[in-house]
């Protein structure tokens, strides 16, 4: 499994569409990423907008409801989050979450998992928070227990965080459901990775990249693990104008802490920087995100297009 062109949809507030029309214009760009070759469309796991996107306060869709309503309306293209909080789910309900999702979408879903960030959301929610090492250490439960239930293992474990007691996870299409890991963490989240996941997705500043590829090589070599068999990509921010004059506003608007993850210019412009600086850094693919307008029709397939050649297998 592998993610060579990912179309990531973290903004669901779009001028002048009512929320009743919110998910025709979300199912749009999913559809025109699926038509110009993406090969996985992914939502972020949250309930309230992120710092830099906008106001916690805008339009947020929960997450699952909203892939599966997208398998609906597409056809061949794979579903994920970027990525669930491990903090928000009882793994063994998420390995039944996601199973079905790859039940409704005929095989297409992949479990994108990470330890939880946001803690805003948990306090006012009522989701417990932790520690940082209390977030790994449920990660790591969470895994033992979600990646048997995935193969159609019954899982038996009892941990400090959760237990499973035979749990079984039926029906299913297909022998497993590749698990991906979003993050940075070179001491825990690369050497979880190399223990479950069939994927990395790296979350961190773009001049880091190169560093981060090799620790996870090293992290894989550390437990017998031919490092080719873990795929990766890189989260991006793209802000792309069709116009000089657009490409200056959007830059305009890139938030300080993202300014190392985000990527300005045209669809051509784009690509060759990330041809360079990601390509090059040794990662196999892009997640890419057009957070400001990718709701423009036709602006999803100008980009698809410019990164189809960069990341061709």
């Amino acid at each position: 499994m592998t993610i060579r062109l990912g179309y990531q949809i973290p903004n669901f507030t779009y001028p002048g569409v009512p929320n009743d029309q919110l998910f025709d214009t979300v199912a749009a760009q999913a559809k025109e990423a699926e038509a110009a070759g993406f090969d996985t469309v992914l939502v972020m796991d949250h309930f309230y907008q992120l710092p830099g996107i906008g106001a916690p306060e805008d339009n947020m869709l929960e997450s699952y409801t909203t892939l599966g309503a997208l398998a609906s309306v597409t056809s061949t293209i794979q579903l994920s989050t970027l990525v669930t909080g491990v903090t928000y789910r009882n793994p063994a309900f998420l390995a039944k979450t996601v199973t079905t999702l790859d039940v409704v979408s005929k095989g297409r879903a992949v479990l994108g998992i990470g330890a939880g960030w946001f803690e805003r959301e948990h306090h006012e929610l009522g989701f417990e928070f932790g520690t940082f090492g209390q977030r790994f250490e449920r990660l790591e439960e969470a895994l033992t227990i979600i990646t048997p239930m995935l193969k159609g293992e019954v899982a038996t474990f009892e941990g400090k965080w959760y237990v499973a007691r035979g749990a079984m996870n039926n029906p299913r299409v297909r022998p497993t459901i590749p698990i991906m890991l979003g993050g940075s963490g070179e001491q825990k989240t690369f050497r979880l990775a190399a223990r479950f996941a069939d994927h990395m997705n790296i979350i961190c500043d773009v001049e880091d990249l190169g560093r981060k590829v090799q620790v996870l090589r090293e992290r894989c070599e550390e437990v017998g693990r031919d490092p080719s068999t873990l795929k990766t990509s890189f989260l991006v921010m793209g802000m792309v104008g069709e116009s000089e004059q657009e490409v200056r506003e959007l830059g305009e608007t890139i938030p300080e802490d993202r300014r190392n993850r985000a990527f300005l210019g045209t669809a051509e412009q784009v690509a060759d920087q990330l041809h360079e600086k990601v390509i090059g850094a040794g990662v196999d693919g892009i997640t890419i995100n057009l957070v400001r307008n990718g709701h423009r029709p036709g602006l999803v397939t100008s980009v698809g297009e410019a990164l189809k050649p960069i990341v061709k297998a």
